[in-house]
């Protein structure tokens, strides 16, 4: 019986005239799909933490808070199968953030070294993320649901 993974995903949204939602591409990857923040949690790391860690590593950004959780998600990965639990978060970051920029992925981890394109989308989503990673957004604000076809959720 394989292991569940734990894992956290970040809605990092910025308020302008139009709300917009952080996201990235893998530079060189792009099978890999549009992204939101997401990875795993370390033994014994708090979720809110692990959240914000996430978003540091795989975007650079240091300004973003929690704001609260919006839903736990039990669904295998898209290629191993392997069961994983993600939780999403809401967070926010200040309006003056950077529009699109380039992050390089530091430390030891399996991303290291891997660059990440990031930008912000207007919500709602024009395309469904990699993954069904936005199947959560209209528990942000209805408004910004998409249809990405059922997700799998323990609530």
């Amino acid at each position: 019986m394989s292991r569940l993974r734990v894992r956290v995903a970040a809605y990092v949204i910025r308020c302008r005239a139009v709300p917009e939602l952080l996201v990235f591409d893998h530079v060189g990857l792009p099978r890999a799909g549009t992204q939101v923040p997401a990875g795993g949690v370390r033994p014994g790391e708090e979720l809110e933490r692990a959240v914000l860690r996430e978003v540091a590593e795989e975007t650079g950004l240091l300004t973003a808070s929690v704001v609260r959780l919006i839903a736990v998600e039990d669904k295998p990965h898209p290629d191993t199968r392997q069961p994983r639990r993600t939780t999403f978060f809401h967070l926010r970051v200040p309006a003056t953030t950077e529009d699109a920029w380039r992050h390089t992925v530091r430390g030891g981890g399996g991303d290291a070294g891997l660059v990440f394109a990031c930008r912000f989308l207007p919500l709602p989503l024009g395309r469904p993320l990699a993954d069904g990673q936005d199947a959560w957004l209209g528990r942000v604000d209805p408004r910004w649901a998409t249809a990405t076809g059922g997700a799998s959720r323990r609530d």
